[in-house]
């Protein structure tokens, strides 16, 4: 299948970063984070990748061009620098000819999820889309109070049982349907496919990490570093 990627947009939590490189291509380890995200595909065998930039996209053209890919193929889609998501999705379309199923990513987001049982339970459901539904990354404590107040209760937010969307979508060509030009792909789209029950959630509670601050690339990092990255799963294998 191939893999729609995201990796146009400004990254202003790690602005200091983005000034230099578009969020993309700043690095966790010694790769950028893009790079881990198209190895984690390749790895399952998914080696067509449609980048669609924006911000910066020069730079993301020019890294693809001098790596070590040799068997990827890569389509560079021109989306705009101030897209949403649905609008990057929508001009992505045109490479997506014939394709009745493809994948996407919001390529900031890593994870060992074996993505063949993602898939299989999208194919199984019928649906139109499904994404990932993963844990948030939150060490806030949810509070209620009654009416005058009082503080009633304290949750953390692994209690309280909330799940976000992880950024990793499979989707079926009717997702166009439902795109209108310039919307958002989660505000608008998913709501039309909610509203029809044609979109599946997968959760999945191992490892999930997103880049979106300088606090959760350290973190990236520092598992690098210790040789315990768990989304480097193409360096082990699945029993």
């Amino acid at each position: 299948m191939k893999v729609v990627l995201f990796c146009g947009g400004l990254g202003l939590r790690l602005r200091d970063a983005t000034d230099v490189a578009p969020k993309p291509l700043v690095t966790v380890g010694d790769r950028p984070i893009l790079w881990h995200v198209m190895r984690y595909y390749a790895h399952h065998g998914h080696r067509e990748f449609i980048l669609c930039l924006g911000y910066k996209g020069d730079a993301i053209r020019d890294y693809c061009r001098s790596a070590d890919v040799v068997d990827w193929r890569i389509t560079f889609a021109d989306t705009g620098a101030l897209s949403s998501i649905g609008q990057r999705l929508f001009l992505a379309k045109q490479h997506l000819d014939g394709d009745e199923v493809f994948l996407a990513n919001y390529a900031d987001g890593l994870t060992d999820l074996h993505l063949p049982d993602l898939i299989n339970a999208f194919s199984r459901s019928g649906k139109v889309g499904v994404l990932l539904c993963t844990r948030p990354q939150l060490s806030y404590h949810f509070v209620r109070t009654g009416e005058d107040g009082t503080v009633v209760d304290l949750e953390s937010a692994g209690q309280l049982g909330l799940r976000i969307n992880g950024g990793y979508f499979v989707f079926r060509r009717e997702i166009f349907d439902y795109l209108r030009d310039g919307e958002d792909l989660v505000d608008e789209s998913f709501h039309r496919l909610m509203r029809e029950g044609k979109l599946l959630g997968y959760p999945y509670d191992g490892f999930w990490r997103t880049m979106d601050t300088f606090k959760d690339k350290q973190a990236l990092d520092d598992l690098c570093t210790s040789g315990r990255a768990p989304w480097q799963v193409w360096k082990r294998s699945r029993s």
